[in-house]
């Protein structure tokens, strides 16, 4: 009967799918629209939020990096009461035509998905497309992984464990597949440190102690998310360390991921700390470039088979970011989306050199490291002139192209002024600016050559220090 109330089931008050998508299209535009949100299925609603699917990860990682925020606010239009959407992957909608479906595979894809159906606490973490199969296991993470999997499949004999890493590692990931793979047969609570203060102080403020307690206390199997968010909230930390003896008492499973190891977290009770290092205690490195390879690999195909053949990211461009994005998984998907719109919008796959300027702030190309010396030199020593010829105010033609050059690239990659660049060439005037960067840009249509050169200088400006990491 409980669960008669979250749902609506009367259809007259049900959201107009149809309707919202006319909206959206208006204001998105029609290229926006058939690209990704036509893509959108409408799934179910309920009382504060409504369910959603697509056909790909890729798609649902794109609409809810970019989109998700500005279709909630046109959902919110026609009911109010709506505060998130649930976006989910339903590869079902990708079958035939003539193949049936059944109403209990609809159903099932359905249930992969887990809700909070509490009244006091309807938040849920997990994500049912984050599972140990599509987990891309190399050397960095390989032992974090063993460690999750022998704990979803109960062989594991210590409680708790301790995942931590940078951002990005794949930390997330590892709960959410821990949380799948046991939620069947168990009451399994994931959620982050900073959720888990939000409710305690709501439940303080609301009076509602005993119910929080009585909620957190009775999982099974009990994942939390980013830990270190914890720091200083002394009240928090207390109820926090209760919940913690209750559930290891009542030999409920514990996961928990933070950013560091348990001994360098700030600001954290020390029996806490101790409680966190009396299980098993593992970090996920950032990845080595063999994962980092095979990650942009599959992510690459993907995306081949998505778009028909139609975007196909080279073998150079993969080993490319594959050696120098090496911070995060995160950040490493996040720069192979940035070359697909490029590719969409110029229909083209960027080369080497386009690539570095669109990944620019990943690759650590600092403004403060393109001067306009370096330009200068790099350009006078390609064209094998001096730079007293290229400042002079001499026209000959051997040294106006060059000139011209170093004025387009001073431009291209610096945010110097077009009156600050023409002091930096022996106080030409903005207009003499102008003109060179227009020549160069209706130069460029037709001439080849030039626009080899351009490349090479451009490749030569922005990344001297080669990284020969294999």
């Amino acid at each position: 009967m409980k669960n008669k109330n979250i749902l609506n089931t009367s259809q007259d008050l049900k959201i107009s799918w149809e309707k919202i998508q006319l909206e959206l299209k208006t204001k998105f535009g029609n290229d926006i629209y058939d690209s990704w949100l036509r893509k959108i299925t409408f799934e179910e609603e309920f009382n504060n939020y409504i369910l959603l699917s697509v056909t790909t990860r890729f798609i649902r990682d794109w609409i809810t990096s970019r989109y998700l925020d500005q279709i909630l606010s046109v959902v919110k239009n026609y009911r109010s009461e709506i505060n998130r959407i649930e976006l989910t992957v339903n590869e079902i909608s990708k079958a035939p035509n003539d193949l049936k479906i059944s109403d209990e595979n609809i159903k099932s894809s359905k249930n992969n998905i887990s809700f909070i159906k509490d009244f006091v606490f309807q938040y849920n973490r997990i994500d049912p497309n984050k599972t140990f199969d599509n987990f891309i296991m190399g050397s960095s993470n390989k032992l974090a992984y063993e460690a999750s999997k022998k704990v979803a499949e109960n062989t594991s004999h210590y409680n708790p464990l301790y995942i931590y890493g940078g951002v990005g590692m794949g930390k997330t990931h590892l709960l959410n597949a821990i949380g799948l793979k046991l939620k069947d047969h168990n009451k399994v609570m994931l959620i982050s440190a900073e959720r888990f203060m939000y409710q305690f102080v709501k439940s303080i403020k609301s009076n509602d102690m005993v119910k929080f307690k009585d909620y957190f206390r009775n999982a099974d199997v009990f994942l939390i998310d980013d830990i270190q968010f914890m720091n200083g909230k002394e009240a928090m930390q207390e109820e926090f360390f209760h919940t913690f003896n209750s559930l290891l008492d009542k030999g409920s499973k514990i996961i928990i991921s933070g950013d560091r190891p348990p001994n360098k977290l700030l600001r954290i009770q020390e029996r806490i700390k101790s409680r966190f290092s009396g299980g098993l205690v593992i970090d996920i490195q950032p990845p080595d470039y063999e994962l980092r390879y095979k990650i942009i690999k599959l992510k690459s195909e993907e995306l081949k088979q998505y778009y028909s053949n139609q975007i196909n990211i080279s073998n150079e461009i993969q080993v490319f970011l594959s050696k120098e994005i090496k911070n995060s998984i995160r950040e490493l998907v996040g720069a192979l989306n940035r070359i697909v719109s490029f590719s969409r919008i110029y229909n083209k796959t960027p080369n080497i050199s386009e690539t570095k300027i669109v990944l620019k702030d990943l690759l650590n190309f600092s403004e403060n490291k393109v001067t306009v010396d370096l330009i200068q030199s790099l350009v006078c020593k390609f064209f094998k002139i001096s730079k007293n010829e290229m400042l002079s105010a001499r026209r000959s033609r051997y040294l106006v192209r060059p000139r011209q050059t170093a004025i387009y690239l001073t431009k291209l990659l610096t945010s110097k002024s077009l009156p600050e660049i023409g002091r930096e060439f022996s106080n030409r005037d903005h207009t003499t600016v102008i003109h060179s960067i227009k020549t160069i840009e209706n130069l460029k249509k037709n001439d080849q050559d030039l626009c080899s050169n351009i490349d090479t200088l451009k490749n030569q400006i922005l990344y001297n220090n080669q990284n020969n990491e294999i």
